[in-house]
């Protein structure tokens, strides 16, 4: 919106895919919502239970400045316990969500003018966190017939002087792919071999369907410790996206410099969600299972209705609780075909091209509802001409 009080670098801002959403929720009373990857189930009550009793013990205040000192340690832990890496707390620190920490993270290492990669289908704040911290968002296409991997071919002739860090994310929202670690060893090669910094996107580790492992960190493959940054959250691991916390790993070096920037941002994550956090990580294999396996049913049971539907294909789960199916079969694009959805069956989806270009052709659908409504979503879409 132009406006003499407004910045003018805010002037051509538009909302994204996911902030549109908002305004179309209240025309229909039966609206299907599976747009949002914010899980229905509410946060377990080990969580909410000890964080409330960590209140009553006095934990309202500020906290360390780096983040619950307590927290810091048990997320090292964790990664030594699930991973075997060993990480020091002065390379930890928490954040306010995982969507604040990127936005440390690219605040901390961004001159006016780098370029910072991103592959499409991409998470949308990617490109408005990269323009607001002054860089520039470098676009790298993924295919469906490639399992939406990252092509590293590709990936290097996009490489300049001005390339500060590629942003990964695996498992992938909104695909749901998985990259596999031939396609990670081959990114730290590139990495190594341009001296630039890998941001990896941490935050559906949980969600893992093709492998018995949880996915492999990226910081684990040998020379990446150092040139890799890593933003995790609390949200969608242990349904806590009200929560808004969350942490960052890396060189204690940036880990210092992103601290004293945060002083004039947040200054501190709250004290109560660190807390939650803490008893989240401790208690993960109480809480975790239940997570799992309640969206790897609905995911898997989104996949079988998505096959039997004409004119709408998807790869078969790899991770994440997103499916990001193919509907070019319909011939229209993905704004038409998300549109005659919501008028005709009011089931709500983002359509494809919310998240990058590569996107077009292709919708995503959000199994963070129960299978009965998914089930209703289905049987509704498939009365739709264009599916049926």
């Amino acid at each position: 919106m132009k406006h003499k009080y407004i910045a003018k670098r805010y002037w051509n801002t538009v909302a994204s895919a996911m902030g549109e959403i908002g305004t179309m929720m209240g025309k229909y009373n039966d609206i299907i919502d599976l747009t949002f990857g914010d899980p229905d189930f509410t946060t377990d009550e080990i969580i909410i239970n000890a964080a409330f009793e960590d209140a009553k013990k006095g934990h309202t205040h500020y906290t360390n400045f780096y983040g619950d000192e307590e927290l810091r340690r048990e997320v090292c832990k964790y990664y030594k316990e699930d991973y075997d890496i060993d990480i020091s707390v002065d390379e930890t620190f928490i954040s306010t969500s995982a969507c604040q920490g990127l936005w440390l993270v690219l605040e901390t290492i961004t001159d006016d003018g780098d370029e910072i990669i991103i592959h499409e289908p991409f998470f949308t704040p990617y490109p408005d966190q990269i323009k607001l911290t002054r860089g520039i968002p470098v676009y790298l296409d993924t295919y469906e017939e490639e399992g939406f991997q990252i092509n590293v071919e590709r990936l290097e002739k996009l490489i300049t002087n001005r390339t500060k860090a590629i942003i990964i994310n695996t498992p992938n929202n909104p695909s749901g792919a998985r990259f596999s670690d031939d396609t990670l060893y081959k990114i730290a090669e590139i990495a190594e071999k341009y001296d630039i910094l890998v941001i990896a996107d941490d935050i559906y580790g949980l969600y893992t369907f093709d492998s018995e492992e949880k996915n492999m960190p990226f910081m684990n493959i040998k020379g990446m410790r150092e040139r890799t940054i890593t933003v995790c959250s609390a949200s969608k691991d242990f349904a806590m996206t009200g929560w808004r916390v969350g942490y960052i790993i890396a060189p204690s070096y940036l880990i210092d410099a992103m601290e004293k920037i945060n002083e004039n941002n947040v200054f501190t994550a709250p004290s109560i969600s660190q807390r939650g956090m803490l008893h989240a990580i401790r208690n993960r294999k109480l809480i975790q299972p239940k997570l799992y396996e309640a969206f790897k049913e609905r995911v898997f049971y989104t996949y079988e209705r998505i096959c039997e539907t004409k004119n709408m294909s998807v790869l078969p789960p790899r991770g994440t609780f997103y499916l990001f199916p193919n509907i070019k079969g319909t011939g229209l694009s993905s704004e038409e075909v998300a549109k005659k959805l919501f008028e005709e069956t009011h089931v709500l989806v983002i359509p494809g091209n919310g998240f990058g270009k590569s996107g077009e052709g292709y919708m995503r659908i959000a199994c963070t509802v129960s299978v009965d409504k998914i089930k209703e979503a289905f049987d509704r879409i498939n009365r739709m001409s264009i599916f049926s």
